[in-house]
């Protein structure tokens, strides 16, 4: 039997291999296992149509073993993972395929501090999946409770306002391809508060058009839409605004490596580059290397995937980091 956990979670499509009741042991799993009878656990979503069935049953399984679900409906996943590591949960679920189309949905779990389980919690995780009836429900006055919490939201914004207030001024004209995703109601002001002048483009999420023809692995639209309005620069999210691609003022597309080193070299000249390092994995550009170190830094090197960015930020200090995707078409 192949694993149930990939490299961002549980995947499948929505009501065909990817099933509600799979949905319901996952969250029974993860209140056994993480919460616990009387903790809480913060459950957000993206705009696919499939999410509402999936959260309800996510609900349905952590409360009958006695777990409260904070329900937060539609948030970008760093969002989730912000409001996860606040210190109020044991756990998060993100009901999100990421940059996968409508169909596709899948469940994400993150822990105490916001970030992606290890894989020894996964396998736990999955093992009591495949158990989860025999696991022992609460008695009916101790069932958990189930909150609607959409004003959490609030506090990753107001978080990231403050952060924006750091730059204001910028001034620039910024056209934002939101893939009719998570991001829709929160890129904007977020971008708004650094004094850009903000374009948003596909922004009007219908639970079937996440990521059609959009977003960060199809940003030719976005790139048409900056050389056309003169814009100054684009930016394309995924679904669940965990991706971001960058369009230059002539409409070409910018390499990942190409941002993460102008943030860093920003940062290393301001003095503010945490302990002076930049982690990324061992797919990125040397050249990337050469410019970080030339200006008095270094490079964290990391294998492969998204686990070990965190885990080397976390382990040396450094800040920040970068998981290399495969190509963007343009």
């Amino acid at each position: 039997m192949s694993r149930l956990f990939g490299t961002d979670g549980i995947r499948g499509i929505a009501n065909v291999d990817l099933r509600p009741s799979l949905a319901v042991a996952l969250g029974r799993a993860t209140a056994h296992r993480i919460v616990g009878a009387g903790g809480a656990l913060v459950v957000g979503q993206d705009t696919r149509r499939s999410g509402d069935m999936f959260v309800a049953a996510i609900t349905a399984g952590a409360t009958s073993l006695g777990a409260d679900v904070h329900r937060v409906g539609v948030v970008p996943t760093p969002a989730l993972a912000f409001l996860a590591g606040e210190g109020e949960f044991a756990a998060g679920i993100m009901v999100s395929a990421s940059h996968n189309p409508a169909e596709d949905n899948g469940l994400k779990v993150l822990d105490a501090a916001g970030l992606k389980l290890d894989d020894a919690l996964e396998d736990d995780l999955e093992a009591l999946i495949w158990r989860a009836h025999e696991l022992p429900g609460a008695a009916p006055e101790a069932l958990g409770r189930e909150f609607a919490a959409a004003s959490l939201v609030e506090r990753y914004l107001a978080h990231r306002l403050g952060l924006a207030a750091r730059v204001r001024g910028t001034g620039l004209h910024v056209v934002l391809d939101l893939a009719n995703g998570a991001a829709c109601a929160i890129a904007p002001r977020i971008l708004e508060a650094t004094g850009a002048r903000v374009t948003a483009i596909h922004d009007a999420p219908d639970g079937d058009n996440i990521n059609r023809d959009c977003g960060a692995t199809h940003p030719e639209s976005l790139a048409e839409a900056v050389r056309r309005l003169g814009a100054d620069v684009g930016f394309a999210l995924d679904g669940d605004a965990d991706r971001c691609v960058a369009i230059d003022a002539t409409g070409g597309l910018v390499d990942g490596d190409q941002v993460l080193g102008v943030l860093a070299l920003e940062r290393l000249a301001a003095g503010t580059l945490p302990d002076g390092s930049l982690v990324v994995s061992v797919l990125s550009n040397g050249g990337l290397q050469q410019a970080v170190e030339t200006a008095g830094g270094r490079i964290v090197p990391t294998p492969v995937g998204e686990k070990p960015i965190p885990a080397a930020l976390l382990l040396s200090g450094a800040g920040p980091g970068r998981e290399k995707t495969g190509p963007v078409p343009i």
